[in-house]
């Protein structure tokens, strides 16, 4: 089994003091690592970040990152999101971590790396020479896949979230949900729990979709928490079994303090 941990939208910023919807977003991050910590019985084999790595786009944000990451000493996958600068990005985390788009081996499985960041712009898209390269990389790989983007690819539910998911989200589902060897797709942007399923044209298991809750801060949820706790922060166990299947675990932990 191979275990991947999501985590999403810590909105990090080069202070490492610096706040984000009242909370001091390295410590939120800090303290939800150790949460986590304390609820998993081993450390995950591929550590997930979904997007809104740094809330002010700073090379000195990424850094703050780039130092947990290491600290933390598990391989780690990245996803630029609506508050993030790619090109600094790379610059701070290129040799330490795989950033979108990528594709990312993992035992009998591949991880394919989208980035839904759109250059000034709030809402996603995916241009059509990634979605050409996620193509020929499902083609040319016999091994089930799992799908991770940023932007929400179907509507959730929400009038003020919606209308800045990824636009034009048929343009990736369409090939996504044509081949079975996609086995489930993973996001951010939403900041809470949230499930979904889509039929398959030509049958068999619908393809889930589930959205990460952040490490900073909730928004109002559309779906009940399965803890019952959908103000908290949180995160998602992904466990991927050698047959292609996927289970989903919901971690959720009380809010760092404020200082």
């Amino acid at each position: 089994m191979i275990r991947i941990l999501q985590l999403s939208d810590p909105h990090l910023l080069a202070d490492p003091r610096g706040r984000c919807r009242g909370y001091v977003a390295l410590a939120a991050l800090r303290h939800g690592w150790q949460q986590i910590q304390e609820q998993l019985n081993e450390r995950p084999d591929l550590l997930l970040i979904s997007g809104d790595l740094c809330q002010d786009e700073s090379l000195g944000g990424y850094v703050r990152l780039r130092e947990q990451i290491q600290a933390w000493g598990v391989p780690v996958a990245l996803l630029p999101g609506n508050h993030d600068h790619p090109a600094l990005l790379r610059a701070a985390l290129g040799r330490s971590a795989w950033i979108a788009p990528a594709v990312v081996p993992l035992g009998g499985w591949q991880v394919l790396l989208l980035s839904s960041h759109r250059a000034r712009a709030v809402e996603g898209w995916i241009d059509d020479a990634q979605l050409a390269w996620m193509q020929r990389q499902l083609q040319a790989a016999d091994v089930p896949a799992l799908v991770a983007l940023h932007h929400p690819p179907v509507p959730i539910g929400s009038d003020a979230l919606d209308p800045i998911a990824l636009q034009q989200p048929e343009r990736l589902l369409v090939p996504l949900l044509a081949t079975s060897a996609v086995r489930a797709v993973v996001f951010g942007h939403v900041h809470q729990h949230w499930y979904g399923q889509l039929a398959r044209p030509q049958g068999g298991e619908a393809l889930p979709l589930w959205a990460c809750p952040s490490t900073l801060a909730a928004f109002a949820a559309v779906q009940p928490c399965p803890l019952g706790v959908p103000h908290w922060p949180g995160a998602r166990l992904l466990e991927l079994e050698a047959d292609g299947g996927v289970r989903s675990r919901l971690l959720r932990w009380s809010p760092c303090k404020p200082d």
